[in-house]
């Protein structure tokens, strides 16, 4: 099973691209990011004549989240996380799919940082984790993957002296990240990749794209019986340098 993330930044105005890239790559499960629709507006038949089933989370202008399944209807699972009945952002969905279950998120960006934006991602990383705690336990393999708006590592950033004031790359939401870590999920990119350099986010200025100056914000995060089916993980990076591409890539990983 190949499953993919992919933040399309406006799914209905990256359509041509989300679609281009679907057909060359054909993954199993995809999870969407950055929907900027309201549910209404999701492009429901042309993705199901993609040969697609969808279940998506829209919002007016920002956010949103979907998870497509080739060939069959997800079976969602959840909503929006719990812990805040007052959260309007579309951030979370998840589905059963073919025996795994599948987290899609959009992680809040943050910045300005300090600010109460900086504080709303703070909060919405201890529920994610809250909930989390819920299903690293389970049986089934678990799958939570999407633009998680974090650098774990130097690494994981081009030239991250530049980045010591941002909200993506701040101590605060890189402990948080290893908090998630510590209760055993296994970062799929980096368990195939440890040393490589990996970015699945170009930024559309500077000329970023052809100068490889990325970050790696769009990660995999796996249970034990994931971890043990954990077979390839890359960055479809060429999709980037498309025209009127989004700012991410899509990132996958294939499970045995």
């Amino acid at each position: 099973m190949r499953i993919a993330t992919y933040n399309v930044n406006g799914v209905n105005g990256r359509l041509p691209v989300l679609l281009r890239w679907l057909a060359e790559s054909a993954p199993d499960v995809v999870c969407l990011q950055e929907l900027k629709a309201p549910d209404e507006r999701f492009p429901e038949q042309a993705i199901r004549d993609a040969g697609y089933g969808a279940i998506w989370h829209g919002q007016k202008s920002w956010n949103g989240v979907a998870i497509l399944a080739k060939g069959c209807d997800p079976v969602e699972t959840r909503r929006g996380l719990p812990g805040d009945p007052d959260d309007s952002h579309s951030r979370y969905i998840e589905a059963a799919i073919g025996g795994v279950l599948v987290g899609g998120l959009y992680l809040p960006n943050g910045n300005p940082r300090p600010g109460p934006k900086f504080d709303y991602k703070l909060r919405w990383f201890d529920r994610l984790i809250a909930h989390a705690a819920t299903l690293i336990d389970m049986d089934v393999p678990v799958v939570i993957a999407g633009d998680y708006n974090v650098m774990p590592t130097d690494r994981d950033v081009y030239k991250p002296e530049r980045w010591l004031e941002d909200a993506l790359f701040a101590p605060e939401v890189r402990a948080a990240w290893f908090r998630m870590l510590d209760q055993g999920w296994t970062d799929a990119l980096r368990a195939l990749h440890p040393d490589a350099t990996i970015y699945t986010f170009w930024d559309y200025f500077r000329n970023a794209y052809a100068r490889n100056a990325g970050l790696r914000i769009d990660h995999f995060l796996l249970n034990a019986p994931a971890a043990k089916k954990l077979s390839a993980a890359d960055v479809d990076a060429h999709v980037r340098g498309w025209e009127k591409t989004s700012d991410h890539a899509p990132v996958w990983i294939e499970l045995s």
